[in-house]
C-alpha cells in the first residue's frame, strides 16, 4: 500500500486517530493509483516481453559469472571479497543454466558462455587451498571434470 503525507509541518509524532496512523499536523492516507498514470506492472511486463529468451539467459549467465569471479578473488580487492563457499554455489548454478540452455542458445552464444564457465571453474580450483577431486568441483556435475 502506498502512503501519502497530506499537509503538516516537519514534526512527526506518531498517534492513532480513527483507526489509522496519523502524525501531528498531518494525516497519513492510503494512496490509490491515479487513473491518468500508467500501471507500472504493465510497463514491466511489456519490457520483459520485448527481450528474447537468449538475451535473458545470456544476461543472467554474465551476472552469475561476474559474481563467481568476484567470489573467487579475481576482483581488484582480491582476497577481501573472496568467499569460495559462495563461489561454489554461483558456479554450480551457472553450469546448470549454461548446460541446460546450450542446445537452444546456438553455438555462438553457448561457446562463449562455456568458455566463461570454464574460466571461473579453473579460477575456483586455483583459489582452493584443498582442491576438489576431479569431477567434484563446482558445476562439474554438469560439465564433467575441468582441468
Amino acid at each position: 500500500m502506498l502512503v501519502q503525507r497530506v499537509g503538516g509541518d516537519s514534526t512527526c509524532e506518531p498517534r492513532k486517530a480513527h483507526g489509522r496512523s496519523t502524525y501531528k499536523n498531518s494525516t497519513m492516507t492510503p494512496s490509490t493509483p491515479s487513473p491518468d498514470l500508467p500501471d507500472p506492472t504493465t510497463d514491466l511486463a511489456r519490457d520483459i516481453a520485448d527481450v528474447s529468451a537468449i538475451e535473458l539467459v545470456t544476461t543472467l549467465s554474465v551476472h552469475l559469472m561476474s559474481a563467481a569471479a568476484l567470489r573467487c578473488g579475481l576482483a581488484d580487492e582480491g582476497e577481501d571479497l573472496q568467499d569460495l563457499g559462495e563461489a561454489r554455489i554461483l558456479i554450480t548454478a551457472l553450469a546448470a543454466l549454461v548446460t541446460g540452455a546450450a542446445p537452444d542458445l546456438g553455438d555462438t552464444h553457448a561457446r562463449a558462455l562455456r568458455d566463461g564457465l570454464r574460466s571461473v571453474q579453473l579460477a575456483f580450483r586455483e583459489a582452493s587451498v584443498v582442491p576438489d577431486a576431479p569431477g567434484q568441483g563446482p558445476g562439474e556435475k554438469y560439465t564433467g571434470a575441468v582441468s
